[in-house]
């Protein structure tokens, strides 16, 4: 077991780029730490921050005029902020978010400064927060997440399931595993996204499927398609989704949960799914106010409606009496024929009398 373990820590361990990409030093006249060959920014501060081991951190802190949220960034084992810096500069700019970046000379120390400096140097309070580990940085991202029930959100780039599963797809967790994110997710009470690559050749994509799936608070996971392990930046759709996550979960909570239920941005099943509906209440307040805000409408549409029905009443009767008028007409017609034919009857037989009394008197000429 120990054979295991050694390896295990020697696969994980932090390996900077040799030569160091950037170099500390102390400004003469500020006395402010620089990274050079980095312009000094305004907006850019440079940190030692203490472990609970008793060593220390060098950190970037980024801030953004913006900015409602800071991330946490947590890298991978093989990189420095010489090579994160551009990085964390434009994901500050493009999400709008002030940026802590870390590294530290061993990640088994797992990056664990106090709460109180994270307080201090990144966020007033805790649920301004969002933690990004990515690669072997999601193992101190996620120790620290399960101990920090408010945070905002979390982001996995890339993540692992334990570092013994990378190497050996074993069933369980032994107890010399280390980074043992597959039973600390369960433990996240605030959404998480996920993103991985589905070509990724050091850290199979099946790890943070599976992580995705133990997830209390599911988002929309980002499985970059050709995705490799170290090159998801690149891929246009990494700051697009990055960027609608951020937004959806710096929204108070009854707009985010309204937006879930439209566009179905957070996955099914989830537990926390009970925080959602006790939120969801105050929407069908709003939507039972809104029903009573109808009644006026509904009125006039019964108005409307009992109008259009007074005026076909009333084409009825002036159909019946149009009907009523014709056949009067008709009445008086037939009658004036009546009268025409008994006249003319009349004349026939004033005629008939008068021809009869002609006969007679030829007759008496006659005899």
């Amino acid at each position: 077991m120990g054979g295991v373990a050694s390896t295990m820590a020697a696969k994980f361990a932090f390996f900077p780029p040799n030569p160091p990409s950037y170099k500390l030093i102390t400004d003469d006249l500020t006395g402010l730490l620089l990274l050079s060959p980095f312009p000094h920014r305004e907006n850019v501060e440079i940190l030692k921050l203490p472990t609970k081991k008793g060593t220390e951190i060098v950190a970037m802190h980024i801030r953004h005029p913006m900015a409602t949220s800071t991330l946490l960034y947590s890298h991978g084992n093989a990189a420095d902020l010489g090579q994160m810096y551009e990085l964390f500069i434009e994901l500050s700019i493009h999400l709008s978010v002030n940026l802590m970046g870390q590294v530290s000379r061993t990640h088994m120390q797992i990056l664990k400064p106090h709460t109180s400096v994270l307080k201090k140097v990144t966020a007033p309070k805790q649920e301004d927060i969002i933690l990004y580990g990515q690669s072997v940085g999601s193992g101190p991202t996620l120790d620290l997440a399960a101990r920090l029930p408010q945070l905002r959100a979390v982001v996995l780039h890339s993540p692992i399931l334990s570092g013994l599963r990378v190497m050996y797809p074993v069933k369980r967790t032994y107890w010399f595993d280390i980074y043992k994110n597959i039973d600390k997710i369960p433990l996240v009470d605030c959404p998480v996204l996920i993103i991985h690559g589905t070509s990724d050749e050091v850290v199979n994509c099946s790890h943070g499927k599976q992580l995705w799936e133990l997830c209390k608070e599911k988002y929309e996971p980002l499985w970059l398609k050709g995705g490799n392990h170290c090159d998801l930046e690149h891929f246009p759709e990494y700051i697009r989704h990055l960027k609608k996550f951020i937004s959806t979960v710096e929204k108070p909570p009854c707009q985010r949960y309204s937006s879930k239920r439209g566009t179905d941005q957070f996955g099914q099943p989830r537990k926390s799914t009970d925080v959602f509906e006790v939120s969801r209440k105050s929407t069908d307040w709003r939507e039972k106010a809104r029903h009573s805000t109808d009644r006026p409408e509904k009125l006039k549409n019964q108005s409307n409606h009992a109008d259009k029905l007074e005026k076909l009443k009333n084409q009825s009767n002036n159909t019946d009496k149009l009907e009523k008028l014709r056949m009067d007409q008709m009445e008086r017609s037939r009658r004036s024929v009546d009268c025409h034919e008994k006249s003319r009857k009349s004349i026939d037989h004033q005629l008939e009398r008068a021809r009869k009394s002609v006969d007679r008197l030829d007759r008496i000429r006659t005899g």
